[in-house]
């Protein structure tokens, strides 16, 4: 055995700072992702500092008033008087005395018929009747000195009561005369054609020179004429309607319209407001069969002549009792599916769909029936800019002010 040992090999020798160097391959990794999460950093603080204010929105408390609805329906109108005008002698026309499509009066001239041949007749029959006065005249005479004359029997009674009869039939011949004279006179008073009623006229049917028939053998159509003002407007009620009114009437909370001129307005085609109103004045004495519906007629007033017979109009007759409702502008309810909804700002700002019945519209505004308080905010303005659950920057406003002129009806 050597006496030599074996020594370990000497460590190697570290530089003084080597404790405190990574290798390279190190060093960039931890360099970028501590740069990164710098910059994380930083764009949260920006994103933090640029976070936008909660939207505006417009919101208003709703309205409560008391309210009637109304009932609405769709009817024509009608012509409270329609004449056609029909010759009522034969003969040829002389002359059209009115201008197509005039505004006539009851007793203006429209036609001229020749009145020649009439006349004639006339003046035959006067003849015949101042014939048929003198004979009479003779007749009392004759009957007269038969009388005295009978006193010395100087004549018999019986040529007295010959004289007597005499003078009877000389009175009847006198009547027939006076009737056949006022045919004739009537006769030329018809070939001046007079207008029945007053009203507007159509046009002329017969120009001058024609032949026209008379009353006798298929009168001659002239013309026709409509009264415009008042003017009526016929509607049908449905059979739900009507037995709601009648409940109603029963309770005492509606006067029926049987008995009482309930008011009415109408909407013209084209409009959006009732631009005429009138009362009712008619219902029908049972339901039609085939549509369960009641034939209903109003009275309109008409002055300025704007309606006419044939036109179609919207009714609205009062369907209810007067009682308080809340009332918001329609342009904030929204609809979802088969829902109607509106937005409301709760205490802390955030926004929630209430789900609301809704009512007619009234002055403007529409009545809710169910889902709001009033002392909720609604929001009226803004609702593009609403969402569920998030929160806004509400701004108070008034409802808008009631318009007296009523706006629609039921949806």
């Amino acid at each position: 055995m050597t006496d030599r040992m074996v020594r370990p090999a000497p460590a190697p020798q570290l530089d003084r700072g080597s404790f405190y160097r990574f290798p390279r391959c190190c060093v960039a990794p931890i360099g970028l992702l501590f740069a990164l999460a710098l910059a994380g950093c930083d764009k949260k603080a920006q994103s933090q500092e640029a976070a936008p204010a909660p939207p505006l929105v417009t919101v208003a408390q709703p309205v409560k008033r008391t309210v009637t609805d109304w009932d609405e329906f769709t009817g024509r109108f009608e012509a409270m008087q329609e004449v056609q005008v029909r010759a009522r002698v034969g003969g040829f026309v002389n002359s059209v005395e009115f201008t197509d499509g005039a505004i006539v009066h009851a007793g203006d001239l429209l036609y001229i018929i020749d009145p020649r041949p009439f006349e004639a007749v006339a003046s035959q029959a006067q003849g015949q009747l101042d014939d048929a006065r003198a004979k009479a005249e003779l007749a009392k005479r004759e009957l007269d000195r038969g009388l005295n004359l009978v006193q010395t029997s100087a004549v018999s009674v019986q040529v007295v009561d010959q004289r007597r009869q005499a003078l009877q039939a000389a009175y009847a011949a006198e009547t027939q005369a006076e009737g056949a004279l006022k045919a004739a006179q009537l006769n030329v008073e018809f070939t001046h054609v007079l207008a029945p009623i007053t009203g507007r006229v159509s046009r002329h049917l017969v120009t001058p020179g024609n032949l026209v028939q008379g009353a006798d053998s298929g009168a001659t159509l002239l013309t026709s004429i409509v009264s415009l003002d008042p003017i009526y407007i016929y509607f049908d009620v449905d059979e739900a309607t009507y037995l709601r009114n009648s409940k109603l009437w029963f309770e005492g909370k509606r006067p029926s319209s049987r008995d009482t001129a309930n008011p009415v307005q109408v909407t013209l085609t084209g409009e959006t407001k009732p631009s005429h109103e009138g009362r009712m004045d008619f219902l029908d004495n049972r339901l039609d069969i085939s549509t369960a519906t009641l034939r209903s007629r109003a009275v309109i007033s008409n002055t300025d002549l704007s309606i006419l017979p044939g036109q179609f109009g919207r009714v609205r007759i009062i369907g209810s009792a007067p009682y308080e409702a809340l009332l918001i502008p329609d342009a904030a309810i929204a609809t979802d599916q088969s829902r109607k909804i509106v937005f409301v700002v709760k205490r802390d700002n955030t926004v929630e769909a209430r789900s609301v019945v809704l009512g007619p519209l009234d002055d403007g505004l529409r009545v809710i029936r169910e889902g709001l308080a009033q002392e909720d905010h609604v929001i009226v303005d803004g609702l593009q800019r609403a969402r569920v659950g998030a929160k806004v920057t509400p701004k108070m406003t008034q409802a808008p002010a009631p318009d007296k002129s009523p706006a629609g009806a039921k949806p």
